[in-house]
């Protein structure tokens, strides 16, 4: 059976959906906006938020360390505004405490090497991948190493570079989501069949989807077909200012896509055919013989 345990969670077949509100870099730099995240996302019944963690320093390429931007803040260079939505220890160390006393684990996509070996301070239960990192093959190994489980994206990416991460990094303790990296995602791209493709090639590993769309329909369906783990970015507002809020979710909206993740789980069933006690006696009173 294709499981992996996610800190007090086996996430896979024959398990609830593991269901992950992407907090991102949503937060804009506000610990209070990502402090509102996290409880809402509990509320919700989220089983786990994500933020994104980068080294600026590491992650900006030099020829776009100058240009300038405007963001709320005023006009400022990139490498700036990166390091001016950033958190740090002090602020992690609220969201670790926050996390504990709503009951929602968290962790983190780590962007460079420097940024993992931050994290560990924090024990998280896994750790993501990004899309953007499936051929970072140094980076894979980093996460590898810390020995916790890991969830790798693959988006832009082909069929031989998802072969190539996943042989690189073993198959024990690893998760593996289809997602497409359009932000927001166009519902004709979204390609949902590729859940069945990486459950397919990858029996051994839980398949999850992870959606950059707009709507809840999609992320749905994604279930039905099979996902064992999905994961929406989250948002308070869509029309807040940030490249990831468009194609985010907002917390009443996340709120329906858990609830109804549950029903969609309980009416999937185990696909064997019996008769149900509420169709008994509409069975005496219809059936002629």
């Amino acid at each position: 059976m294709a499981e992996v345990k996610i800190g007090n969670r086996y996430v896979g077949d024959g398990h609830p959906v593991f269901v992950i509100a992407e907090i991102g870099i949503n937060h804009n730099g506000s610990l209070d906006v990502a402090k509102k995240l996290i409880e809402g996302a509990a509320l919700a019944g989220c089983d786990a938020v994500k933020f994104q963690k980068r080294t600026p320093d590491l992650c900006v390429p030099f020829d776009q360390r100058s240009i300038e931007r405007e963001t709320p803040w005023g006009r400022m260079t990139y490498i700036d505004y990166r390091y001016k939505v950033e958190f740090g220890r002090e602020e992690y160390a609220e969201i670790d405490n926050c996390c504990r006393q709503n009951g929602i684990q968290w962790f983190a996509s780590c962007w460079d090497e420097e940024a993992v070996d931050f994290m560990e301070q924090f024990a998280p239960p896994c750790y993501k991948a990004a899309s953007a990192s499936l051929t970072d093959l140094s980076l894979l190994k980093k996460t590898s190493g810390t020995g916790r489980p890991i969830i790798i994206s693959t988006g832009m990416s082909t069929m031989e570079e998802i072969d190539r991460a996943v042989m690189e990094l073993g198959r024990h303790n690893l998760l593996i989501a289809h997602t497409n990296s359009t932000y927001p995602c166009p519902v004709e791209e979204l390609n949902l069949r590729m859940i069945h493709t990486l459950k397919a090639s990858y029996p051994d590993l839980p398949a999850g989807y992870s959606g950059h769309e707009v709507g809840l329909a999609t992320t749905w369906a994604a279930v039905a077909l099979g996902a064992t783990f999905v994961e929406r970015h989250v948002t308070l507002d869509r029309s807040m200012w940030g490249s990831d809020q468009a194609a985010s979710v907002e917390l009443s909206g996340m709120q329906r896509l858990v609830s109804n993740i549950r029903d969609i789980e309980k009416a999937l069933g185990d696909g064997v055919k019996r008769v149900y006690e509420g169709e008994v006696a509409a069975r005496k009173k219809l059936r002629r013989v």
